[in-house]
């Protein structure tokens, strides 16, 4: 949730030095007025790798205050390998246990960046680790077709592909006095959609498996039971800026499947990790040295020599951190993409996006920076990015000024300068005190084909073609009734509410939330939209979910709820939609509701 800034406590903007040692003067702190720009807090500046840009001037209002740097370690020269370092000793985290499993030390601050190339173009290439050849990768599986969405948003009736949602299941307790650790913070399934992975604010990731379809139940396609649970990121604290670095996890994404292993990207506001979470059934016996309770024995009474054997064990879920990538983001970590090369990952700021190798943690590439020579002149702040589904050379980030930034990689090194510009055009009849505000861009989605994207502003989910930049092709309206209650919901900070969107596999139908526990679903095709809620009332087996409707005025008919009785603690941020399959996993406070769909 965005927090509004306190002017009286910024403190005044001090010299400080860059990345090459320069000290750059700074200014005094000027006040703003309270309806800034809706952007997050951050914690202050980090380097430009473009050399000085000049003296920068009083901070903005967003920002937080500045401080030294972290020293940096050289950069590798001929013939040397860059630094590396090993995880820390016994951090390995176990399905069944609780703590600081995987809480590794930082790294050293990232080198400096890739120069571009000679030639005409300064495409970036990131070389593999050192000492370290990748091996080539395998052709993914062929996925099996997506099932026919058509007629996602209906409730029964029509023709035969309409269908209605069914309760599946409910993660999560039911106490009334929900724990602010226990409140999930993103939602996400793998490429298969057997796994379906959550986050929260205590930093766990719970893991949950699709079970085999039962024959003795053939109306139940596979429930999703828990297959790991660990602790991914602990509450840390910066003495150099005294600042907390909470535990919470903003993004989880999945990596393609390579083995019988499984490989997840996790991220909380400073820091990422590269999770591994594998099984094992069997354990060696038989050992020389040491006695079956794990005792050392006396190598004097050893007068055979043994072979160890394998023997089976029950099925035990480890995750273990593989990589830890820090050091390198200044500003809060919003978004995390992983690239259609299945090498490389980008992390995104509120003023830069950086580029990663999967194989090195102590070196990445800034790719965008929007940060200006005088903080003064911020006017917009990144809010969400994401690479292209299947060019890897292709991503867009989209901003609080309500614009998305299509940028190629091919054409320079730094993507400062962007391929295409999304914007629609703003009706001066209808501007407001709060225009700037809801126009802010919350999270932005490629669809499967990669031929278009969904961003998803306060009031609205807009669907842009990648050829026509001037104005979307659909916009859907999600709780428009909300906008006479805007002045109430800038009073009690829900206007900076980031909400989510999703696609269906076929890209016929997108979702996102709402307050009250509502989720909006919108059928591009037959143009329908319906509102379903997220509530235990309605959870037991194979109940069907009935649409929900919202009165704005006048009389309230029966089944309608009025738009003065909206709970705005009840939320929906985060949602996710099954590749496959309809089957959708909607994130409401403290419990993981699962819907599947019912044919008719």
């Amino acid at each position: 949730m965005y927090q509004k800034p306190v002017l009286s406590e910024l403190p005044r903007y001090r010299g400080r030095q860059d990345c090459g040692g320069r000290r750059v003067p700074g200014g005094s702190a000027t006040a703003k007025g309270r309806a800034a720009a809706a952007a997050p807090q951050l914690p202050r500046a980090r380097q430009s790798r473009r050399g000085p840009r000049g003296p920068p001037g009083p901070p903005h209002p967003h920002l937080h205050p500045p401080t030294p740097l972290l020293p940096r370690s050289p950069p590798p020269g001929p013939g040397r390998a860059a630094p590396r370092r090993p995880l820390p000793a016994g951090s390995r985290a176990v399905t069944s246990r609780r703590g600081p499993a995987g809480h590794g030390r930082h790294f050293e601050t990232p080198g400096p960046p890739l120069p571009p190339s000679r030639g005409g173009s300064s495409a970036r290439r990131l070389p593999p680790a050192p000492g370290r050849r990748l091996p080539p990768r395998p052709p993914a599986p062929a996925a099996p077709a997506p099932r026919d969405m058509a007629g996602v948003a209906g409730g029964g009736g029509g023709n035969g592909n309409d269908f209605q949602w069914c309760f599946s299941q409910v993660k999560g307790a039911i106490d009334e006095d929900v724990a602010e650790a226990d409140i999930i913070s993103t939602v996400e399934f793998n490429y298969s959609g057997d796994l379906l992975a959550t986050g929260d604010k205590g930093g766990r990731v719970v893991i949950f498996q699709r079970e085999q379809e039962n024959k003795s139940r053939p109306l139940s396609r596979g429930e999703y039971n828990v297959y790991s649970t660990f602790q991914s990121h602990e509450p840390e604290f910066d003495y150099l800026k005294s600042l907390e670095i909470e535990e919470k996890i903003n993004k989880i994404r999945w990596l393609p499947q390579q083995n019988a292993a499984h490989f997840l990207l996790s991220t909380n506001d400073k820091t990422i990790k590269l999770w591994k979470i594998s099984e094992r059934d069997k354990r060696a016996e038989g050992y020389n040295l040491k006695d079956e309770d794990g005792r050392l024995r006396d190598p004097f009474r050893i007068t055979a020599l043994r072979v160890p054997i394998l023997k089976p064990m029950d099925l035990m879920v480890e995750a273990s951190p593989r990589r830890i990538f820090a050091n390198a983001h200044t500003y809060h970590i919003n978004s995390i993409s992983v690239n259609s090369d299945h090498e490389t990952y980008l992390s995104a700021d509120d003023l830069r996006i950086n580029l990663w190798h999967l194989e090195i943690t102590d070196r990445s590439f800034n790719i965008v920076d929007i940060k200006p020579a005088n903080m003064e002149e911020l006017t917009e702040v990144i809010t969400a990015a994401e690479f292209h589904p299947h060019h890897c050379n292709v991503f867009v980030y989209s901003s609080s000024k309500g614009t998305i930034r299509l940028c190629d990689m091919r054409s320079s090194a730094l993507c400062d300068r962007h391929s295409k510009f999304f914007e629609e055009p703003e009706d001066p009849s209808s501007r407001s005190f709060f225009s700037e505000i809801i126009s802010s861009i919350s999270d932005v989605k490629f669809s499967h084909s990669g031929r278009y994207m969904m961003t998803r502003d306060y009031l609205s989910v807009k669907v842009w073609d990648l050829n026509m930049e001037n104005r979307p092709v659909e916009t859907y309206q999600v709780h428009e009734y909300l906008r006479s209650k805007l002045c109430s919901l800038y009073e009690n900070d829900c206007i900076f509410d980031k909400f989510e969107c999703c696609w269906n596999g076929s890209d016929s139908a997108i979702m996102t939330g709402s307050y009250n526990n509502f989720f909006r679903m919108f059928d591009r095709n037959t143009r329908r939209d319906i509102t379903l809620e997220a509530s235990r009332e309605s959870s037991k087996p194979r109940a069907i979910l009935k649409p929900r409707k919202v009165c704005t005025g006048g009389k309230r008919k029966k089944d309608e709820i009025s738009v003065d009785s909206l709970d705005f603690n009840k939320k929906i941020l985060h949602t996710a939609w099954h590749p496959m399959e309809n089957i959708i996993a909607v994130a409401a406070t403290n419990n993981l509701y699962i819907f599947q769909d019912k044919i008719n």
